[in-house]
C-alpha cells in the first residue's frame, strides 16, 4: 500500500523541512532541560492545535493529521507518527482547531468539518446516528447558514475555537457563530444542545478579530467603535420575546463608582423564559488508552461530566428544562440577583421591568422566588476530577459544577456557594448526574440572601485595592450595540475574502488595528471572565480594564485567560492553582500583568489546562520560551484528583534540547515561530534559517517590538506627564507650546504605527501559510510608513529650531525630578543621574529604524534571484527607506545648524524671521557674496533659508542683530548665471517680481556653491527634487506661486496667486487688491491678457462693477460682458478699456436716467453709427444713426400706440422732411422741427385717400393748424406720383450692423472687410475653437464633438466642385451651431439684433419691407465672409461646372440645380437655411400683420366653403366628374364615397399641403407644394389613361379644392414670404409655376362670392 504524500516519515529517511518543524512535549518547566518529541513529517506544519489528550495539525497542502488519545475511534496515536485524516483529502484545509475531546477544520472555501465527541452537540451533527452514538468518528461537514438575510446564504468561516462542550466559528464578515451546550455559547436560549450554528447576536454588527475558547468560557478580541458611535446611544429597550437586548445592564456600568468597578453586572437580562423540550444526552465513558510515549488520559473532570442527564431524568420535564437567569441590578452599593423560577411568560415584560428597575425587591419576593426555584428543581453535582488539576475549586461549589444546559443554575450555585446547598456525588465512571430535591428551611434561605448582599460588592478574590484604576476608565463601546452594518437587517449577503485563522485585522490602511476590546462570557467560578467577580455571563460582556491596552491576542486555558498587548505585556486572570497566571497570588478576577523578567518582550502566547506558554524576545538572537504552571513530574497516581505540589508560579525560561539524528547543528539555528498549549501538552513550530531569511525577519520584528516598547515608555514617562501640566504654556510660550503638542501627536502616531507594524510582523511569522514577501507590511504600505516618518522628523526639527528642547529640558527636570534614572535609561545613556539628559537625541532616536529597515530588506533580497518579483520588490523598498533615511539625516543636520544660527544671532529683529519650518542653508558672513557696484565700506550679508533669501545691510555679520533687511521669497525668485564677460567677476543674476540685481561671488567655487544652493532651494520649495541640480541650471522658469507686491505701481499691495514666467506674472492667476479689486484670469508678460474676470469696487454705488471677457496688455480689449453697479449691463466689444464696436447696453431698474436697451455701434465709449434703442419708459423704439450718444441722421421711430415716424435727426431732434403714419393709415409727409413738431409744407393723406396740401404747424398729438387745399381721392390725378414711399428716410439695409460684420472680420484676423491673410484666418479659427474647448469643461458631449470636428481645417484652397460643395455646406452648418466659432458668433449676434429690432414695439407691419431688405443684406455680407474663407466659391448667382449626374430625388431637393447639370450657387440657397429658421418668428409675424385684412377675408371664405360635402364642393369649384374619387381607404379598408361624405377626397394631398406651416425656408415650402402636386397626380392617375397630361383648366379647380380642405392659416403670409425670399433661379421653372398656382388659389378664395 502506497504511503500518501505528507504522511509520517521514517526516521532513517527523514529530512526536516525548512520551515514548519513541529515539536511537542508534556507540560513542565523549571531548570530541567526539555527534550521535545519531533513530529516526523516530510512537509512543513502550518498550524497545530492541542486538546485535552490529543492534538491536530495542518501540514502544507491542506493535509490534516491527528495524534494522541482519539477516544472517538478507540485508538492512541504517538506524537512522532500522527495519522492522516484521509476523509479530508482533496478539501484543502486552511485552519484546524482542537477542543476538549473534538476537532474542527476549515476548508479553503470556508466550509467547516467537525469530528470527535458530540455529547453536547459540539460537533454540530443532528443526524440520529450521531446523537445516539455521542461521537462522530470521521470529519463531517457543518453548514453555517445565515437565515436572517434574504435569501439565506451559507456563511464562509475563517477561524474556529473549540472548548469542551462548545464550538465557536468566526466568519469572513467578522461575525461570531456558536453551537454546543452551556452559557459559554453566548446565545439567548434555554434549550441545549444547540445542534445548528447560531449567530451570537450580542456581537452582531461588531468587528470580531479573534476568538478563543476555554473549558467553559469564551473570549473574543473585538475592534473598538469610534467615540462618536457610542456616545449617542440611548437607553436600551426591551426587545421582543426570544431576542437578546442590544444594550443590557452593562450600559449602566458607566454609572458605577470606582469602588464598585471590581464587580460587573451580568451581561444578559431575560424577562421571559420560553420552555422547550431538551433532548437528553448520554455520555459514554471514555476508555483509558495507554500507548508508548503517551501518559494515561482521563475524562474531562467534574463539570464536564455533569453536562449529561441520567435516563431517569426523561420522565420529569421540569428537570430537563431550566429557566435562564433574569436580571441583576446595581443600585448604589447594593446588588441583587433575582431568579424567575416558574418559567411561565409574564404578561407585560416591559411593565415588569419599569416596575422593578428603580426599587429593590422586598425580602418576601426574594424568598418566594428562591423557594419556587428550589421547589421546581434542585441540582446535584458530580465532583469527579480525574485529570483536571483545577477541579479542586469545584469542591467549593464553584461555577464549574453547573449543568451546561441550565444557565440559571450557574448563577444559583455561585450565589450560594458558601452554604453548599447542593450535594455533589462522585462517580469514578464519570457518567451521569443524579437530580434530587433537598429540603431547605426558610430561615436558611433568608440568611443566604443576607449573606449574598454583603458578599457581592466584594466578591473578588483579589485584594480590595485591586479594584484598579483601569477598571474605573470606561470602555469605548457599549456591548452588543449593532452598527449600520448589523446583520439583523435583511440584506443580500456578500461573501468576503477567506483568510485562514485569526490573521491581521485591517483597519483601513492594511495594518492591524490596536483599538481593541476583550469580551468574555461563560462560567466564571475562577474569575476567568475578568469582570471582577465569579459570576457567569450568558452573553458577551466587555472587560473594561483591558480597553485601551492595545490587546492583540487572547488565549484561554481550562480555567484561566491570557491577553497579549502590543507593548509585549501579558495580562492574566482566572485560576492560579498551579501558578499558570505567572504570579504567586491566588485566583484573580480582573486582568493583571504577569511577572516577567526585565528585557523580555512577549509576542506570542498560549494557554493549556493548567499552564501557560509564552514566546518572547530575549538577549539572544533567537526567541525564547517561557513557561509557568503545573510541573509534569509531580503528578500523583492515576485515578485520584491531581494535586500540583510542584509548579512554576513565575514565567521562567524553558531550556530546549532538540535531538533529531544527523541534524542537531542545523536545528540549533532554527527559530520558533509560534507556540501552542492545550491539555497537558505544549507544542512549538520552528523555521530553519535558510540563507538568513528567517533571522532577518525575526531581527526586524524584534527591533520593532523593542522600539514600540521604548516609545510607549517615553509616552508614559515623559509625554503624558508634560502634556497635562498647565505650566507648559508659561514655560515654552505659545509658539513652542503648539509645536510641542504637535510633536507629541506625531510621536504618538509613529508609536502606534511601529506597534501595529510589530504586530503585523508577528502575524507574518505565525501565519506560515501566507508568508508572501510582496505583501510584507513595510513594502505594501511603504507610502504610509515614509509619510509618517517625514511628518515626525519635521515636527522634531520644528520644535528644535524654535529652541523648545532647552525649555523642555528645564521643565522635565522640574516635574520629572524623581524619574531621572528612568529618563537616563530612555535616553540610552550610561551617565549618572546628575548629568544632563539629551532630549534631542532621544526624540531623534526613532529615525534610526529607517536604516535598519533598509538593511533588513537588503539582507532579505539576497535570498532571491535578481530576476524574481520578490527581489525587485525588496530592492525597491530598500532604496526607498535608505533614501528617506539619508534625507531625514540631512534635515536633522539642517535643524541643528538652524538652531545654532538663531542661538548665535538672537534678538528682537531676528524673531520676525524665525519660523518653525525655516532652515538655514548657507550665508555670506565671510563676505563671499556681495552686490555688484556695492560701496567699498558697505556691509552686505546674504542668508539663504529654505524658503526665502534675506539681504541685510548696514550691520556687521558679527553682530547679533539686523539693522535692516529685505526678504525675497524663493517661490518667486529666479537664478541666472552670467557668462564670463571679460571682467573676471563671478556673477549671479537674481530676478524677482519687482526688481533684479547681480551678485558677485568671491571665487568660482563660491559662485558654484551659491548657484547650487539657490537652485536646490528653489526646486525644493516648488516641490521638485533637491538632487541633481548643477551649477548654472536654473529652476523652473514657469511655475505657480503666491506673492504680495510692495512697490509695483500697477499691483501695489496686491496679493497674487498663479503662474509666473521669468519673474513676471504669466498664465492663469488671481490678483487681489486691498481696496476690493479682484482679477481672475490670464496674464501675459506681467499684464492681464486673454480671458479674465474682474470685480471693481464702485464708490458711488453699493454694488461693485464686474467684467467678464477679453483683456489685452492690461486693458479690457475684445468681447466681454460688463455689469455696472448701477444695474446697467453692457455685452459687446471693447478697445483699450472703452466700449468700441458692436455692443448691447441694457439699463436695469436702478438706472438713474431711464430703463431701456440699446444695441448697435459704439466708438470710444459713445453710441456712434447705426443702432436700435428701445426706450421702455416712453414706449418708443428708435432705429437709426447715432453720433456721440445723440440721435443724428436717418432713422425710424415707432411708438407703442402704432405711430410710425421716419426722417432725419440732428442733435437728438427730428428736423427737415419726414414721414409720419398713424395706426389708422393717416399719413403726413412734410417738414418737421424741434422734436416732432410739424412746421412747414406738407401733405396730409387720409385713410380714404383724400389729401390736404398746404402749410402745417403744431404737434400731432394735440392738433394741427392747416393752411392749404383739400383734394378728394377721386379728383386726384397725381395720386400715385405724390404718394409717399415707406423707407425713403430710413437707414439703408446695407448700412445696418456694419459693426457686427467688422467684429467678425476682426476675429478672423483681418483689418477690414476682405483684407487679411486666409491662412491667418483659419489659424485663428482653430485656436479659438481649441481654447474654447479646453477652457469650457461644462460643455455637453454633443457640443464637444462639434468643437472637435471644427478643429480640423477643411480644404479651403482648392476649386469648389459639386463633390466638396456639400462638405462646405456641412462645415458651415456645424460652425453656426456653436458661438465659439466666428461664424457661429456672427449668426447668434445677427439673430439677437434682428429680434431686438422687430420684436415688441418694432413688431409693426410697416417695417416688413425693411425687415426683408435687412435679411437680404445679412445674406450678402455673410456670403462675402464665406467666400473669403472658401475662395473657390463663385459670385452670388454663379455656377459650379462639371456637376455629375444626380438622382431625381436629389434634383428635387436641390432645386437650384439647372437641367444642364450646372449647380447654381447663391447666397440665399447656401445661407438662408442657416439664418431664416432663427429669424422666422419675428419675420413671419410681420407678414401676418401685413396680410391681416386679406387673411380675414380668406379665412371667412375657407370656413364657409368647407361646410359643403366633398362632391358638392367639387361641383361648385367646377372640377370635372372624371376626377371625382368614388372610393376612399381607411386603415386599409375601402369605403365608398357618397354625396354626404366630407373630407374624404384627396386626403394625402391635403395632409401634404398642411405641412407648409411646419417649414421655414422658401425652398422647403416649395418642396411641400411640389409634393402636394405629386400626391394629387398619384390619386388621379387610376381614373385616367396612362399618357394623361395636366392642363391648367383641369388642374386649377382640383388644386383649389385641396387648398380649401387644407385650411392653412396665414396662407397669405406664407405666399408673400415665398415670393419675397425665393431663389430667383426658381421663379421661371416648374416650382415657380406651382407656386403661382398656389398664389392664384389664395387670390381666388379671397374673391369668391359671399352670396
Amino acid at each position: 500500500m502506497e504511503k500518501p504524500e505528507g504522511s509520517p516519515a521514517d526516521e532513517r529517511g527523514f529530512r526536516p523541512p525548512d520551515r514548519g518543524l513541529l515539536h511537542v512535549w508534556p507540560l513542565g518547566g523549571g531548570t530541567q532541560q526539555l527534550c521535545p518529541e519531533t513530529v516526523l513529517l516530510s512537509r512543513p506544519v502550518m498550524h497545530v492545535s492541542l486538546g485535552e489528550n490529543h492534538g491536530i495539525l495542518l501540514a502544507q497542502g491542506g493535509l490534516v493529521f491527528s495524534f494522541g488519545e482519539l477516544s472517538w475511534r478507540g485508538v492512541s496515536v504517538p506524537v512522532s507518527a500522527p495519522v492522516l485524516e484521509a476523509s479530508l483529502l482533496g478539501r484543502t484545509v486552511v485552519h484546524v482547531a482542537a477542543g476538549g475531546f473534538h476537532c474542527g477544520a476549515i476548508s479553503e472555501q470556508g466550509g467547516v468539518y467537525m469530528w470527535g465527541e458530540n455529547t453536547a452537540g459540539q460537533c454540530g451533527q443532528t443526524d440520529r446516528a450521531s446523537v445516539i452514538n455521542t461521537t462522530v468518528p470521521e470529519p463531517c461537514p457543518v453548514t453555517v447558514v445565515d437565515s436572517e438575510v434574504v435569501p439565506p446564504v451559507v456563511v464562509r468561516v475563517v477561524s474556529l475555537a473549540c472548548g469542551r462542550e462548545h464550538s465557536l466559528a468566526l466568519s469572513a464578515q467578522n461575525e461570531l457563530w456558536a453551537w454546543g451546550s452551556g452559557c459559554q455559547l453566548g446565545l439567548v436560549t434555554n434549550t441545549f444542545p444547540v445542534w445548528k450554528p447560531q449567530k451570537v447576536e450580542h456581537l452582531a454588527g461588531r468587528h470580531v478579530i479573534q476568538v478563543a475558547s476555554g473549558a467553559y468560557h469564551s473570549l473574543a478580541l473585538v475592534r473598538s467603535l469610534p467615540a462618536q458611535d457610542f456616545s449617542a446611544h440611548s437607553a436600551p429597550k426591551i426587545r421582543e420575546r426570544g431576542r437578546s437586548p442590544q444594550c443590557p445592564l452593562a450600559d449602566r456600568e458607566e454609572l458605577v463608582t470606582a469602588d464598585e468597578a471590581v464587580y460587573c453586572p451580568l451581561g444578559v437580562e431575560l424577562s421571559e423564559v420560553t420552555r422547550s423540550e431538551t433532548s437528553s444526552r448520554r455520555r459514554v465513558p471514555r476508555p483509558r488508552l495507554h500507548q508508548a510515549g503517551m501518559s494515561s488520559g482521563s475524562s474531562r473532570g467534574s463539570s464536564a461530566s455533569l453536562s449529561s442527564f441520567s435516563d431517569d431524568s426523561r420522565s420529569n420535564p421540569k428537570q430537563r428544562n431550566f429557566p435562564a437567569c433574569s436580571r441583576v441590578e446595581a443600585e448604589g452599593n447594593r446588588t441583587e440577583c433575582v431568579l424567575q423560577t416558574d418559567g411561565s411568560p409574564k404578561a407585560n415584560p416591559a411593565s415588569d421591568w419599569a416596575a422593578n428597575k428603580d426599587s429593590a425587591f422586598s425580602d418576601d419576593l426574594e424568598l418566594q422566588s428562591l423557594l419556587d426555584k428550589l421547589s421546581v428543581q434542585s441540582e446535584s453535582q458530580n465532583a469527579t476530577a480525574t485529570g483536571d488539576t483545577d477541579s479542586v475549586s469545584s469542591q467549593t461549589g464553584s461555577e464549574d459544577s453547573c449543568i451546561s444546559s441550565t444557565p440559571s443554575s450557574d448563577l444559583l450555585t455561585s450565589s450560594y456557594k458558601d452554604d453548599s446547598i447542593f450535594k455533589m456525588q462522585t462517580n469514578n465512571g464519570g457518567s451521569s448526574a443524579s437530580l434530587s430535591s433537598s429540603p431547605v428551611c426558610l430561615e436558611e434561605v433568608r440568611l443566604c440572601v443576607e449573606r449574598e448582599r454583603q458578599a457581592l460588592p466584594s466578591c473578588s478574590l483579589t485584594n480590595a485595592h485591586q479594584k484598579r484604576n483601569v477598571a474605573a476608565s470606561g470602555r469605548r463601546s457599549l456591548p452588543g450595540t449593532p452598527t449600520h452594518g448589523s446583520p439583523r437587517r435583511r440584506h443580500q449577503c456578500a461573501s468576503g475574502s477567506l483568510c485562514a485563522g485569526a490573521g491581521p485585522d485591517d483597519s483601513g490602511d492594511g495594518l492591524p488595528s490596536l483599538e481593541t476590546e476583550v469580551w468574555s462570557w461563560g462560567r466564571g467560578s475562577e474569575g476567568q471572565l475578568g469582570h471582577g467577580d465569579q459570576l457567569a455571563r450568558l452573553q458577551p460582556l466587555c472587560i473594561k480594564s483591558l480597553t485601551g491596552q492595545e490587546v492583540i491576542k487572547v488565549a484561554a486555558g481550562s480555567h484561566h485567560s491570557l491577553a497579549l498587548t502590543a507593548q509585549c505585556q501579558v495580562y492574566s486572570w482566572g485560576s492560579n492553582l498551579c501558578g499558570q497566571l505567572g504570579r504567586v497570588d491566588g485566583p484573580v478576577t480582573v486582568p493583571q500583568l504577569a511577572k516577567l523578567s526585565d528585557g523580555l518582550r512577549v509576542w506570542d502566547l498560549s494557554a493549556g489546562q493548567s499552564h501557560s506558554l509564552l514566546l518572547a524576545d530575549g538577549d539572544c538572537v533567537q526567541p525564547v520560551l517561557l513557561y509557568c504552571g503545573q510541573q509534569s513530574e509531580k503528578l500523583q497516581s492515576q485515578g485520584s484528583p491531581l494535586k500540583a505540589k510542584s509548579c512554576t508560579a513565575r514565567p521562567t525560561l524553558l531550556p530546549f534540547c532538540i535531538e533529531v539524528r544527523g541534524f542537531d547543528a542545523q536545528l540549533q539555528m532554527s527559530y520558533i515561530s509560534s507556540v501552542s498549549g492545550g491539555g497537558r501538552l505544549c507544542a512549538a513550530l520552528m523555521d530553519q534559517n535558510v540563507m538568513g531569511f528567517i533571522a532577518a525577519v525575526h531581527d526586524l520584528a524584534s527591533r520593532e517590538r523593542r522600539s514600540s516598547c521604548w516609545m510607549n515608555d517615553v509616552r508614559r514617562v515623559i509625554i503624558a506627564p508634560l502634556r497635562i501640566k498647565e505650566l507648559v504654556c508659561q514655560t515654552l510660550g505659545d509658539p513652542c507650546t503648539h509645536l510641542f503638542f504637535a510633536l507629541c501627536d506625531r510621536f504618538i502616531q509613529l508609536s502606534k504605527l511601529i506597534g501595529r507594524h510589530a504586530t503585523a510582523l508577528s502575524y507574518f511569522l505565525q501565519n506560515a501559510q501566507s508568508r508572501d514577501v510582496t505583501s510584507f507590511p513595510m513594502l505594501k504600505h511603504s507610502e504610509h510608513f515614509l509619510e509618517t516618518y517625514k511628518k515626525y522628523c519635521s515636527a522634531v526639527g520644528d520644535f528644535q529650531v524654535m529652541g523648545g528642547f532647552q525649555s523642555l529640558h528645564k521643565l522635565s527636570l522640574e516635574f520629572l525630578c524623581g524619574q531621572q534614572a528612568v529618563l537616563s535609561q530612555l535616553c540610552g545613556s550610561d551617565q549618572s543621574v546628575s548629568k544632563e539628559i539629551d532630549l534631542v537625541s532621544m526624540f531623534y532616536q526613532p529615525l534610526q529604524q529607517l536604516h535598519h529597515y533598509s538593511r533588513v530588506l537588503l539582507k532579505m533580497a539576497t535570498c532571491y534571484d535578481v530576476l524574481t518579483e520578490e527581489y525587485q520588490s525588496l530592492h525597491q523598498g530598500c532604496s526607498h527607506y535608505e533614501a528617506l533615511s539619508s534625507s531625514l539625516l540631512r534635515k536633522k543636520k539642517e535643524a541643528e545648524t538652524t538652531q545654532l544660527f538663531w542661538k548665535t544671532h538672537s534678538g528682537k529683529t531676528t524673531e520676525s524671521l524665525r519660523l518653525p519650518q525655516r532652515r538655514v542653508i548657507c550665508e555670506s558672513s565671510n563676505r563671499s557674496l556681495t552686490p555688484q557696484y556695492a560701496g567699498r565700506f558697505s556691509n552686505h550679508w546674504f542668508i539663504l533659508f529654505n524658503d526665502i533669501l534675506v539681504h541685510t545691510q548696514g550691520s556687521l555679520p558679527t553682530q547679533s542683530f539686523f539693522s535692516s533687511f529685505r526678504i525675497y521669497p524663493l517661490t518667486c525668485l529666479w537664478v541666472k548665471t552670467i557668462t564670463e564677460d571679460g571682467s573676471g567677476l563671478c556673477t549671479i543674476k537674481i530676478i524677482c517680481p519687482e526688481e533684479s540685481f547681480i551678485l558677485v561671488a568671491s571665487t568660482p567655487q563660491e559662485k558654484n556653491k551659491w548657484l547650487r544652493s539657490l537652485n536646490q532651494a528653489v526646486d525644493l520649495v516648488l516641490g521638485g527634487a533637491a538632487q541633481g541640480s548643477s551649477p548654472g541650471v536654473t529652476a523652473a522658469v514657469c511655475r505657480t506661486a503666491s506673492y504680495k507686491f510692495v512697490s509695483d505701481e500697477r499691483f501695489r499691495d496686491a496679493q497674487y496667486t498663479g503662474g509666473w514666467m521669468a519673474g513676471r506674472v504669466h498664465g492663469r492667476g488671481t490678483m487681489k487688491w486691498p481696496d476690493g479689486r479682484l482679477y481672475k484670469g490670464n496674464f501675459k508678460g506681467g499684464l492681464e491678457d486673454g480671458y479674465g474676470e474682474c470685480v471693481m469696487p464702485n464708490k458711488v454705488q453699493d454694488k461693485p462693477d464686474m467684467y467678464q471677457g477679453q483683456w489685452k496688455e492690461g486693458k479690457i480689449h475684445g468681447f466681454g460682458k460688463y455689469k455696472y453697479g448701477s444695474g446697467e449691463v453692457y455685452d459687446g466689444c471693447f478697445c483699450d478699456g472703452r466700449r468700441h464696436g458692436y455692443g448691447m447696453l441694457s439699463s436695469g431698474k436702478l438706472a438713474s436716467t431711464s430703463s431701456g436697451l440699446f444695441i448697435g455701434q459704439w466708438v470710444q465709449d459713445k453710441k456712434t453709427g447705426y443702432g436700435v434703442h428701445d426706450d421702455i419708459m416712453r414706449g418708443e423704439k428708435f432705429m437709426g444713426f447715432w453720433l456721440d450718444d445723440q440721435r443724428h441722421g436717418s432713422a425710424v421711430v415707432l411708438t407703442q400706440y402704432g405711430v410710425y415716424f421716419e426722417g432725419s435727426f440732428k442733435e437728438n431732434k427730428m428736423s427737415g422732411f419726414g414721414l409720419l403714419l398713424s395706426d389708422d393709415d393717416t399719413a403726413f409727409h412734410g417738414e418737421f422741427s424741434d422734436d416732432w413738431t410739424i412746421n412747414g409744407k406738407g401733405v396730409l393723406t387720409l385713410a380714404n385717400g383724400d389729401r390736404l396740401d398746404g402749410l402745417f404747424s403744431g404737434e400731432w398729438s394735440s392738433g394741427l393748424k392747416v393752411v392749404g387745399t383739400y383734394v378728394k381721392s377721386a379728383m386726384d390725378d397725381n395720386k400715385e406720383k405724390d404718394e409717399p414711399l415707406l423707407g425713403q428716410y430710413a437707414v439703408p439695409a446695407a448700412q445696418r450692423w456694419i459693426c457686427v460684420f467688422d467684429e467678425c472680420w476682426s476675429r478672423l484676423g483681418c483689418d477690414a472687410t476682405g483684407r487679411g491673410e486666409l491662412t491667418t484666418a483659419w489659424e485663428n479659427i482653430a485656436v479659438t475653437i481649441t481654447t474654447a474647448r479646453r477652457q469650457s469643461p461644462d460643455l455637453s458631449k454633443s457640443h464637444t464633438k462639434v468643437l472637435e470636428s471644427l478643429e480640423f481645417i477643411p480644404q479651403y484652397g482648392e476649386a469648389v466642385t459639386t463633390a466638396n460643395y456639400d462638405n462646405i455646406r456641412r462645415y458651415l452648418t456645424k460652425a453656426c451651431e456653436t458661438p465659439h466659432h466666428p461664424l457661429g458668433w456672427l449668426v447668434e449676434t445677427l439673430v439677437t439684433a434682428y429680434r431686438m429690432t422687430y420684436v415688441g414695439v418694432g413688431s409693426n407691419r410697416r417695417l416688413l419691407r425693411q425687415a426683408v431688405l435687412e435679411l437680404q443684406a445679412y445674406l450678402t455680407h455673410f456670403y462675402s465672409i464665406v467666400r473669403f474663407l472658401f475662395p473657390g466659391l463663385p459670385d452670388d448667382g454663379g455656377v459650379i461646372p462639371d456637376a455629375p449626374d444626380i438622382s431625381p430625388c436629389k434634383t428635387r431637393r436641390n432645386s437650384n440645380k439647372m437641367d444642364q447639370g450646372l449647380l447654381v450657387v447663391s447666397c440665399s440657397s447656401l445661407l438662408l437655411p442657416l439664418l431664416l429658421p432663427r429669424l422666422y418668428p419675428p419675420l413671419f409675424t410681420l407678414y401676418c400683420l401685413q396680410q391681416e385684412q386679406e387673411e380675414a377675408q380668406y379665412w371667412e371664405r375657407i370656413l364657409r366653403l368647407n361646410k359643403q360635402p366633398d362632391q358638392a364642393l367639387l361641383g361648385f369649384l367646377g372640377v370635372q366628374e372624371k376626377f371625382w374619387p368614388h372610393w376612399m381607404s381607411i386603415l386599409g379598408e375601402k369605403k365608398q364615397i357618397v354625396s354626404s361624405s366630407k373630407d374624404a377626397c384627396f386626403i394625402s394631398a391635403v395632409e401634404t399641403l398642411q405641412q407648409i406651416s411646419t417649414t421655414f425656408t422658401p425652398s422647403d415650402k416649395l418642396l411641400v407644394i411640389q409634393k402636394t402636386f405629386e400626391e394629387l397626380t398619384l390619386e388621379v392617375k387610376p381614373f385616367l389613361a396612362g399618357d394623361f397630361l395636366w392642363c391648367m383648366d383641369d388642374l386649377f379647380p382640383l388644386f383649389l379644392y385641396v387648398v380649401l380642405r387644407a385650411r392653412v392659416r396665414n396662407l397669405g403670409a406664407e405666399v408673400s414670404l415665398i415670393e419675397d425670399l425665393m431663389d430667383p433661379n426658381l421663379e421661371h421653372g416648374e416650382m415657380g409655376l406651382m407656386f403661382t398656382t398656389l398664389k392664384a388659389c389664395f387670390i381666388q378664395i379671397q374673391q369668391e362670392s359671399t352670396a
